[in-house]
């Protein structure tokens, strides 16, 4: 067996591996023996969920890069749990969080832009090799598109790609910085999102508005709630997976008629079909929360989301080389000081404005993972809180050509020094 051969290549047997291994965190983080409970009071469950699925993939068992189950998962399971979380929020709950979620995702934004060109400084001074490349292998034009991914998505790193013309082999390996430094920074961000409680004291915030969410979900949740025969199990199925088939259907339609018609648009990723499943599928589970689609949540709804989602959640780790780190130690030490520069920027906004760490988490998340993780951050707080992950998300879609452009503009000036 050639060595760039994963042990297992069949993605049933991959899949079968995955689902083995959710199932026994969540058995073992059940499990009343001492150690497990020890155990599990220090490690969230959702961190192993993603982690192992990782070294699964670092050890070469199974390889994320040539599996297909991302790319099922995230088109056609995480609609559906959009669906099916949104069937139950409260729209108008979300509304009173206020200016701080926004604001924090705007921080977020802003911690990107000037990161990038703070990180390239910074590692500069210290290998001022890294501005010896030239005409498409110049690091600040590979960095460019690195930017794109982290404000905005797929599509708008593809735009910077275009614009600014990194060579292919650059390409690949900003690649590698933007996956393991941004899935890094997001298992941060899920360790603390099961105990949010110290970094809320440190920013001295006020959470009562998301606590009050999270009660009134809860309380309606319990008034509804009823054991689930199996017509309900199959309405709460129909519904997620009808409305991601609708989604698709206008997705197929609306990305190209916008990339033939209006091209000037393509910087909002309105070409992407990605963005409109997303954006589709959001707004159909929100119309949802109107009709008796909403007592649903009575029958399990959002626990048949939170399988989908974990399932995406073991997908993305699998995609995670661990080892990856070793290839370009320098790529990976300026992504690693842009990050610590966008932490410091929304540290302080959040610390200036007292808003919660949710804020902090969700913000950036929707900035650096998009919709296929934002939700999944908002969700390890509560699973009613990701919602707000999706819709921060969808506005990443639309500053992100902008604020990468003026990024790599910063980066190109830096480099030039």
């Amino acid at each position: 067996m050639e060595e760039s051969e994963p042990l297992f290549s069949n993605d049933a047997v991959v899949f079968g591996l995955l689902a083995v291994t959710l199932a026994f965190v969540f058995a073992t983080s059940a499990s009343k023996h001492p150690f497990w409970q020890k155990f599990y009071k220090y490690v969230p469950t959702v961190l192993l969920c993603y982690f192992i699925p990782a070294v699964f993939n670092s050890l070469g068992i199974i390889s994320g890069e040539k599996s297909q189950l991302y790319f099922v998962a995230s088109r056609y399971l995480l609609p559906a749990s959009l669906v099916l979380f949104t069937i139950s929020i409260d729209l108008k709950g979300i509304l009173k969080l206020g200016p701080k979620a926004l604001t924090m995702f705007l921080a977020g934004s802003l911690g990107i832009m000037l990161g990038g060109p703070l990180a390239l400084l910074t590692v500069g001074v210290m290998f001022p090799d890294i501005y010896a490349g030239s005409g498409p292998d110049e690091l600040w034009r590979g960095l460019s598109t690195i930017a794109g991914s982290w404000i905005g998505g797929g599509a708008n790193q593809t735009a910077m790609l275009e614009v600014f013309g990194a060579s292919p082999a650059l390409f690949g390996q900003m690649i590698a910085v933007d996956v393991l430094v941004a899935n890094f920074w997001m298992a941060f961000l899920l360790y603390w999102a099961a105990k949010p409680e110290k970094l809320d004291r440190l920013l001295k915030s006020d959470n009562s508005a998301i606590y009050e969410l999270r009660d009134r979900i809860t309380k309606f949740r319990e008034g509804i709630m009823r054991i689930p025969s199996l017509g309900d199990t199959m309405k709460i199925i129909g519904v997620g997976f009808g409305v991601t088939g609708i989604s698709h259907l206008c997705a197929d339609f609306l990305g190209p008629w916008f990339g033939e018609n209006y091209p000037e648009l393509d910087q909002y990723s309105l070409n992407s079909t990605f963005f409109w499943i997303v954006v589709v599928a959001t707004t159909l589970g929100l119309i949802l929360s109107f009709t008796r689609a909403r007592n649903l949540e009575g029958a399990g709804a959002s626990r048949m989301g939170s399988v989908l989602l974990y399932v995406l959640v073991a997908t993305i780790g699998a995609q995670m080389d661990l080892g990856a780190v070793l290839d370009n130690p320098v790529f990976f030490l300026v992504g690693i000081f842009w990050m610590i520069f966008h932490i410091l920027i929304m540290g302080f906004v959040a610390w200036l404005i007292r808003a919660p760490f949710f804020y902090v988490a969700v913000g950036s998340q929707a900035n650096v993972g998009g919709a296929a993780s934002a939700p999944i951050v908002a969700g390890a707080f509560d699973a009613s809180l990701a919602p707000v992950g999706v819709l921060l998300a969808v506005l990443g879609y639309a500053v992100g050509t902008y604020g990468a452009y003026l990024s790599g503009l910063m980066m190109q000036a830096v480099s030039s020094w």
